[in-house]
């Protein structure tokens, strides 16, 4: 089974909570407060393990989950901070957010790490609210949330040569007999379902990794046939191998096939066109091969005359018989040297950063009103705000209260026509509105 697309649910780990507590111990005077702070909550990351292909292991296993941080103690001592969780996926990987479609990262390296959901900061034990004109408070902060996000993996295959055209046309065959990858063959449309890497050597000695990717056929950009779904594989290829049946067995012809193709490398991606090209003209031990090959050349030709197009190589060879595979080989590897890496994106990927100012563009809170009449308040900093208050204490009551005040939300209500009485919620948590 190979998998090459998946979206999974993340979330870091919640922040520990604060302590209030107090130091009353025979011979320390004035002890005071002495509730700790709560530990960082642990990142998700994501790191490339070159030992992985695809992303099989995201089949069963969807949802991942950092721990929380430790919550603060007495005496004045802080919890632990918790352990990150590390996620592998395999070279290639590019990462977005499944509800925005932002680019997050593209991993590739070997050990390249991401972090795609930060942990929550641990609140603070009321050691940190103590003032002259408050030496005892009874206020403490809950954790911060962790951060949670759906998140799509994509992953592209890292090849440096990828073999593109029509089914049938012999690319797993040329595969097979210039490497040790062992493709399905078979004398039918749509034997490759999934992508193929073999490491090819040359006669020289240089080498490289090439990709047999399933067969395209016209309108496979728009989702017709296999095609659609392994475009985005080529997407990485530094070189094309475009593979042309030159002997005409399936009744279309060769230069037609060469354009179809071209045409939806450029539909799916314009940038695909930038990559040089190598035409394989294959099978040519068969009949008629010779003479479709000199038609070929010569519409390339007139093509090349009549829109200044790029020189393009053909070499003529019989993946049967291994005709023409050693010339083929090392012009490949020559064109490689002089063939710098293409960058996927042209857009900067997205910086991520631990927002713990609530800085936003978004409202800090909306106001809304249920049919029962009770007035609905939401808002990410809000929501935030209310997660890290500890109820259990009068004194984080009221600050919750001075925040939303200053925050404006009394004045809002008000203007909505809020009146004394009505109930306000937040959450789960429902309350009076005192005018």
């Amino acid at each position: 089974m190979f998998l090459d697309q998946v979206t999974i649910d993340i979330k870091a780990g919640k922040g520990g909570d604060g302590m209030v507590a107090f130091r009353r111990e025979k011979y320390v005077p004035d002890g005071g407060p002495a509730g700790g702070d709560g530990g960082r909550g642990g990142d998700v990351i994501l790191v490339v393990d070159e030992g992985l292909r695809t992303l099989m292991d995201f089949r069963y296993n969807r949802h991942f989950r950092a721990t929380p941080g430790e919550n603060g103690m007495s005496k004045g001592m802080h919890g632990r901070g918790a352990e990150d969780t590390y996620v592998s996926v395999p070279p290639g990987t590019t990462v977005r957010d499944a509800d925005t479609g932002a680019l997050i990262g593209d991993l590739i390296e070997n050990g390249q790490e991401l972090i795609v959901a930060h942990g929550g900061r641990g609140g603070r034990g009321n050691t940190r609210f103590a003032s002259p004109r408050n030496p005892a408070p009874e206020l403490a902060e809950n954790g911060e949330p962790g951060q949670e996000r759906h998140i799509e993996l994509e992953l592209k295959v890292l090849a440096d040569v990828g073999l593109v055209g029509f089914p049938s046309v012999g690319k797993s065959t040329i595969l097979s007999v210039i490497s040790s990858a062992r493709p399905k063959i078979g004398a039918y449309h749509f034997t490759t379902l999934v992508p193929n890497l073999g490491m090819v050597e040359t006669s020289d000695g240089r080498s490289f990794a090439a990709a047999d990717l399933p067969g395209l056929i016209e309108g496979a950009s728009q989702g017709v046939g296999l095609g659609t779904q392994f475009l985005r594989h080529i997407e990485r290829t530094r070189v094309i191998l475009h593979v042309i049946d030159m002997s005409g067995m399936e009744g279309r012809d060769p230069y037609e096939d060469y354009q179809a193709i071209n045409k939806e490398l450029g539909t799916h991606n314009l940038r695909l066109l930038e990559r040089p090209q190598i035409i394989v003209a294959n099978k040519m031990d068969m009949p008629n091969a010779e003479e479709n090959l000199k038609k070929f050349k010569a519409e390339l030709q007139k093509e090349k005359e009549d829109e200044f197009a790029d020189d393009i190589p053909v070499f003529a060879i019989s993946a049967i018989t291994k005709q023409g595979l050693d010339n083929l080989l090392s012009a490949t590897a020559d064109l490689l040297e002089v063939t710098p890496e293409f960058l996927l994106y042209d857009e900067e990927v997205e910086e991520e950063t631990v927002n713990y100012g609530f800085q936003s563009d978004e409202p800090e809170f909306t106001i809304t009103r249920e049919p029962d009449a009770t007035w609905v308040l939401n808002g990410e900093k809000l929501e935030k705000l209310f997660k890290m208050t500890n109820f259990d204490h009068d004194e984080t009551v009221m600050r919750f209260a001075r925040q939303l005040r200053s925050m404006g939300v009394d004045e809002a209500l008000r203007a909505r026509g809020a009146k004394d009485g009505d109930l306000v919620r937040i959450d789960k948590f429902e309350f009076e509105f005192v005018d």
